[in-house]
Order: C-alpha cells, then sequence, then structure tokens
C-alpha cells in the first residue's frame, strides 16, 4: 500500500474509533486496541499503526484471494482493506461491541461477515477452507494456543498463509505500554508473542515477516504457511 492511500485509509479508520469512543462506555473498547489505534500522540500512534501496514503489504503482494478469516477483528479495521482483495472475508471475535459501533460509522462491504466466535468456534468451520487468515494481537489473549494454533492452521487451504503479530512482552515494551496511559497497564495477556512463534514453529515453519522497532523489538510479525 502506497503512503498517501494508507494515509487516508487510516485516517478514515481513526475518525470512525475516535466517534465511537465517544459513544461507548470507558475501557469497554480497550481490548479491541480503540485507545492504540486512535492514539494523539504521533509517535505511539505511529509504532501501533506500522505492524499493521507492515501486514497490509504482505497481504497485497499475495492477493488476490476466495477468502480470508481475521481471527480476532476487534474493530474490523483490516477487514475493508481484506475485503479489497478476497471475494469473501470472516472476522471473529469473543466480543461485537466494537465492531457494531463502527459499522454505524463506516460502509463495511457486503462481503465481510462477522460472528461471535464463541457461537461459532474455529472447530465448527471447514478444514481447508481459507487462503489467508490473519491473527494480529489476539494470541496472547486465547486459553488454549496449541488448540487454537492447530484449528487456524486446519482451516488454510494447501499453500495458505497464517499470519501473526503480537507484543514482546519484554521490558521496552511495559514501558511504553504505562507511558502511553492508564488504559494500556494492565497486564492481561497470558503469553507474549516469542511463546506463539515457538507453538506455532512446532506445526509449520515460521517465516519472519518483520520485527519492529530494530535494535528494540516491540512487536514481532511472522507467518506460517500451510503444506
Amino acid at each position: 500500500m502506497n503512503p498517501s492511500d494508507f494515509s487516508a485509509y487510516k485516517t478514515t479508520i481513526r475518525f470512525a474509533i475516535r466517534a465511537a469512543l465517544t459513544e461507548a462506555a470507558p475501557g469497554s473498547l480497550d481490548e479491541a486496541a480503540f485507545p492504540a489505534y486512535s492514539h494523539r500522540n504521533p509517535v505511539i500512534n505511529w509504532l501501533f499503526w506500522q505492524r499493521l501496514r507492515v501486514v497490509m503489504n504482505f497481504i497485497e503482494r499475495r492477493a488476490p484471494f476466495q477468502q480470508v478469516l481475521d481471527f480476532g477483528c476487534g474493530s474490523g479495521v483490516l477487514l475493508p482493506f481484506i475485503a479489497k482483495y478476497s471475494q469473501r472475508v470472516l472476522g471473529l471475535d469473543v466480543d461485537l461491541l466494537a465492531y457494531s459501533l463502527m459499522s454505524k460509522r463506516l460502509n463495511f462491504p457486503s462481503s465481510i461477515e462477522v460472528r461471535n466466535v464463541n457461537q461459532n468456534p474455529l472447530s465448527s468451520l471447514p478444514a481447508a477452507s481459507f487462503d489467508l487468515i490473519t491473527a494480529l494481537d489476539v494470541l496472547e489473549h486465547v486459553d488454549d494456543l496449541a488448540s487454537t494454533l492447530r484449528d487456524l492452521m486446519r482451516l488454510l487451504k494447501p499453500g495458505g498463509w497464517l499470519v501473526v503479530s503480537g507484543p514482546t512482552e519484554n521490558i521496552f515494551y511495559k514501558i511504553g505500554r504505562k507511558l502511553a496511559g492508564p488504559e494500556y497497564s494492565g497486564a492481561y495477556h497470558e503469553r507474549g508473542i516469542p511463546e506463539v512463534r515457538l507453538q506455532l514453529g512446532k506445526l509449520a515453519p515460521v517465516t519472519t515477516i518483520a520485527r519492529l522497532y530494530p535494535p528494540v523489538t516491540l512487536f514481532d510479525i511472522f507467518a506460517a504457511q500451510a503444506k
């Protein structure tokens, strides 16, 4: 995605997020990363959005797709972009409040469907049905990581990609989260991204997409391809 298109996309999403924050109860959208995507500090905001841009570039280079799954879709920040390159897009999350609020402010394409994962678990989806699965900053939250990763890899068509990002939880990341504001200071992650990378590596070879930001890694972005 070129800089101009990315800037326009970012501006549209941030405007909708800030509007949604005025409607929601304080703290109710923190898990969906609303404060991070709309942070008024330009450095903090740039750091968080840059990882999304890296994933967008990865997707763009491998498009088009027939069907894509955004696991842990949250507010749907990535869904309009994915819909440009896929015939169908499925978003799954445990809480659809964030997406519901964004739907009032953004015209999501009709090719996008969003479901509650508690009512539509990964195990209920047919095997080998997705060309691409994104799981951005979500796998550090899941209870049964090994089972979730097996399900995600099972859902990929041969040659399909699972793209993962997450925080390192190192001391620099934790300091940055505290400096960003009180909504970032809670210890709600089950694990850091190194454990996710390790567990995924037991199922398929892992390819590094980017480590942001050298020399200090705050976010790790990588992918695994189904055989």
